[in-house]
């Protein structure tokens, strides 16, 4: 069940220099009862004696609402010689995570203590300004990646950014807006016009990986019944089924996956991925959320790659993708697929012809 609807923060921290600003007023009156903490700086410092496993707990109910300078950073694609990806644009109205409590997630580890809480910068015609100065700056193709540091959907019924976002992209002819979820939150989604330059994406795994390991998110069914109805609505819609991991019968698990996809949707592209790690996020994720599977997951996975990421060898890759791929492709040939963030052997033994990832128009 999506818990972020019913979303509500322990507290709520309010920068002061946003005190009486009528967007940061009409987010804390969403959250009647909750304490708010007037805060000087931008920031929270927890004391030496809360560990970064208890931080991330706490993390999760601490809502900060401020400002940011920069909205936007700049991925170039690299991540290794031996690694493929494609350079984008990070979109980041909100920061330092998302309500979800997702066990792999490397947001978790990166923010650890240094950002103990979910951040919503409120400045957005600063973010609008900034879109349109890189969009005007840019006569070739360019790619917005609004889900790769949150999750695009889960706190809209608060922010209504996709009330901003989605109609300012119908504006450009060389930029596209990626949204990536694991929420069925599309209420405002289906208020507006859709439009060619805006893709909708969903993050899929099996229902019984989505029970263990992504705790608090919809349901597949309630993942795949958004996507059905947002692209009935008009909207291009994705999936991206990453992290895969090595469950047991994951062959079968994630072939009822993909019927179910193609059972209800077309989505215009799949792209696959598999479970990667940094190697101090095993024991913090262990300790942050108490879960004796959780270790399993982890064990099968070897020495990091050039990202620094550990993953399941070689062999085991190429034979999740090769079935991943081939049961796509069985299901609908029209169907692009993409392989994310892998190594050139991966690639040279998939052989794949058409490629597009889900981060790329």
């Amino acid at each position: 069940m999506d818990t972020a609807k019913n979303f509500k923060p322990d507290k709520i921290l309010l920068w002061e220099k946003i005190l009486n600003d009528s967007e940061s007023q009409r987010i804390i009156r969403s959250f009647q009862n909750t304490e708010v903490e007037i805060i000087k700086d931008q920031r929270l410092n927890h004391p030496k004696s809360v560990s970064a496993a208890e931080a991330l707990r706490k993390s999760k109910k601490i809502l900060m609402i401020g400002k940011t300078s920069s909205f936007i950073n700049h991925f170039n694609g690299n991540i290794g010689e031996n690694m493929r990806c494609f350079p984008y644009y990070k979109l980041v109205p909100l920061s330092n995570g998302c309500p979800y409590n997702c066990i792999y997630c490397y947001l978790a580890y990166i923010y650890r203590k240094h950002g103990a809480f979910i951040k919503i910068n409120i400045n957005y015609d600063k973010m609008l300004k900034q879109i349109q100065k890189i969009v005007s700056d840019n006569s070739h193709k360019i790619h917005f990646n609004f889900g790769e540091m949150l999750d695009s959907l889960a706190f809209d019924h608060i922010t209504n950014l996709t009330l901003l976002l989605v109609p300012l992209f119908k504006n450009f002819n060389n930029a596209y807006l990626m949204m990536l979820t694991k929420s069925g939150n599309i209420d405002n989604l289906l208020k507006i016009e859709p439009n060619h330059q805006v893709v909708v994406s969903w993050s899929l795994n099996p229902q019984t990986i989505i029970d263990e390991y992504e705790l608090g998110t919809a349901s597949l069914d309630e993942r795949i019944d958004a996507a059905k109805r947002c692209q009935k609505h008009g909207y291009r819609i994705r999936f991206r089924i990453d992290p895969g991991i090595l469950c047991s019968n994951w062959k079968s698990a994630y072939e009822s996956l993909l019927k179910k996809i193609f059972t209800h949707t077309e989505p215009e592209n799949i792209t696959v991925g598999m479970l990667r790690l940094f190697k101090g996020h095993i024991n913090l994720s262990t300790k942050a959320y108490n879960i004796k599977t959780a270790s399993k997951i982890f064990e099968p996975l070897q020495e990091p790659a050039e990202d620094g990421k550990l993953r399941y060898n070689l062999q085991q890759r190429t034979e999740f993708y090769k079935f991943l791929t081939d049961s796509i492709l069985c299901c609908n040939k029209k169907t692009s697929i993409g392989i994310c963030r892998e190594s050139r052997e991966i690639h040279d033994n998939l052989n794949l012809k058409t490629q597009l990832c889900n981060c790329i128009a």
